[in-house]
């Protein structure tokens, strides 16, 4: 009986080391001939050991050659220019960065620079160029923190980065999370022009002033206009009731009840007795905070119930009934399970009850509303499929539509 061959090996990192060195690089400069992208990975891995500063040139060249380059590029040429770029940033942040921070610093900020001009010369409608440095940005302000820690100076020249870009700083400040510290927040705060007219530079500032914890520069940059919008103004609220300052979060409410251009649409025509108008949700639950820290619970729970009324928010039901003594819970849901089965709109109804979950009451109002299924409803199928097993009428109808 003839022998079976044997399997070959699983490509891996493990069998690929048992080929040995040679044999791997052999390898590595075929494939690189037919991929300049990965050749340039081996220069950048090369450089990298041979130190920072060797590194830190090779970057600089590529970085150069993309920030002068005025070629378009196409779609189908976007997804090399991305790896591309992720190589760059690759080498910045695991090779250059961790031995030298002021240099990955340095060039971290270069490669945030090829944003505004890739803008204007790459057909990007899925906005994978743009995601692609949003991604890198909390990149930028870890080495940031360690490169301030060496070295004061990088500090004046992020700054300098940020009043460049103010506007693409501003989106990379909102996607930070915990990489962007308060004590760097507010080296860049003291870095900056707080009264410069650069679109954005407000917006970083206010920004800034969040991660630093700094309310009053914050609120110092908020305008009248502003101050009159309602969502803006329950933004203001939020954070005044939170640093306990509870009368300035009542001024900042009633201030978008009062008529301008930025409030018309809540405000224009009401009569002064016919007490506050539904606004948004944001300013009614600022409402609702604000309520609560004056020590008026019952009428922030009358509020809260007003707005699940008009909203179907379970965060604002949970909040609601999370209130209330033993035993009133279970009433006040069965009558919020009620309101939502009955709600006008009937997708939002649904929706509701399917997401609490209160699938037996899902299923009700199907059956009792079948006329209103239409096939045009996006989550019919997925609702559908959740009803099967228990309730197979129900899905049965929402299937047919």
């Amino acid at each position: 009986m003839a022998r079976r061959p044997v399997a070959a090996k699983r490509l891996n990192a493990a069998n690929l080391a048992g080929l040995g060195a040679e044999r791997i690089a052999e390898l590595l400069m075929e494939a690189s001939d037919s991929d300049p992208i990965l050749k340039r990975r081996l220069r950048l891995v090369m450089a990298a050991e041979a130190g920072p500063e060797v590194l830190g040139l090779e970057l600089d060249k590529r970085l150069t050659t993309i920030a002068t380059s005025r070629a378009r590029v196409s779609w189908r040429k976007r997804p090399d220019l991305l790896r591309d770029l992720d190589i760059l940033r690759r080498g910045i942040v695991d090779d250059l960065a961790p031995a030298a921070p002021s240099a990955g610093l340095e060039r971290m900020i270069g490669w945030l620079d090829l944003f505004r001009g890739l803008t204007t010369r790459v057909k990007d409608q899925k906005g994978e160029v743009a995601a692609a440095f949003e991604d890198a940005a909390p990149d930028l302000w870890r080495i940031a923190a360690k490169a301030v820690r060496t070295d004061d100076s990088t500090l004046e020249h992020l700054a300098q980065a940020v009043a460049r870009q103010p506007l693409e700083y501003a989106r990379w400040i909102a996607v930070a999370d915990e990489t962007l510290t308060p004590d760097l927040a507010r080296g860049l705060i003291d870095h900056l022009d707080a009264k410069t007219d650069a679109r954005g530079m407000r917006t970083v500032m206010r920004r800034l002033a969040d991660r630093a914890g700094d309310l009053d520069l914050w609120l110092s940059l908020v305008s009248r206009e502003e101050r009159g919008a309602p969502d803006f103004a329950a933004a203001v609220a939020q954070r005044l009731v939170a640093a306990g300052r509870i009368v300035e979060a009542r001024e900042a409410l009633e201030a978008a009840l009062t008529p301008a251009a930025s409030n018309r649409l809540w405000t224009f025509g009401r009569s002064p007795s016919a007490g506050p108008p539904r606004l948004t949700p944001a300013w009614e639950a600022a409402s609702i905070a604000v309520l609560d820290a004056e020590g008026r619970k019952d009428e922030a729970q009358t509020l809260r119930w007003e707005l699940f009324q008009h909203e179907l928010s379970a965060p604002v039901l949970k909040d609601y009934l999370a209130r209330l003594p033993d035993f009133d819970d279970v009433e006040a849901l069965d009558r919020a399970l009620a309101l939502a089965a009955a709600h006008a709109d009937f997708e939002k109804g649904l929706g509701f009850l399917m997401d609490w979950p209160a699938h037996r009451e899902a299923a009700a109002m199907v059956e009792h509303r079948r006329r209103e299924i239409h096939k045009s409803l996006p989550q019919r199928a997925d609702w559908a499929a959740r009803l099967a097993q228990r309730f197979p009428t129900s899905a049965e109808l929402l299937s047919a539509g």
